[in-house]
């Protein structure tokens, strides 16, 4: 947990971070063992680094992805942008030096 809250955004922002990540890879795939420290650590550092990611989750069940996602947003600060099957988008401004300007 980090000291900043997680960000309350905008339709209008949402819109925005949705139009820079339409073309982004996923940086962290999800495999049967879940939700481990490790998997957490690389989804802080690649939030650190590029604030605005995408996470490919591999649970066959919806309610079983839905409940990892909102547990990586609770563990990281981060906000969810849009979710779309298997991939979910996350947002965390890095407040000492951000690369993405909000609307």
């Amino acid at each position: 947990m980090s000291d900043y809250p997680v960000p309350i955004l905008t339709n209008p922002q949402k819109r925005h971070l949705k139009a820079l990540a339409h073309h982004r890879k996923p940086v962290v795939i999800i495999g049967d063992n879940g939700i481990t420290p490790a998997v957490i650590h690389e989804i802080l550092l690649a939030l650190d680094h590029h604030e605005l990611i995408k996470i490919r989750v591999n649970a066959e069940d919806r309610q079983a992805r839905e409940a990892m996602i909102a547990e990586i947003c609770a563990a990281t600060d981060a906000a969810l942008i849009q979710r779309i099957g298997h991939i979910a988008t996350l947002f965390r401004q890095n407040h000492e030096s951000p690369c993405i300007e909000l609307p």
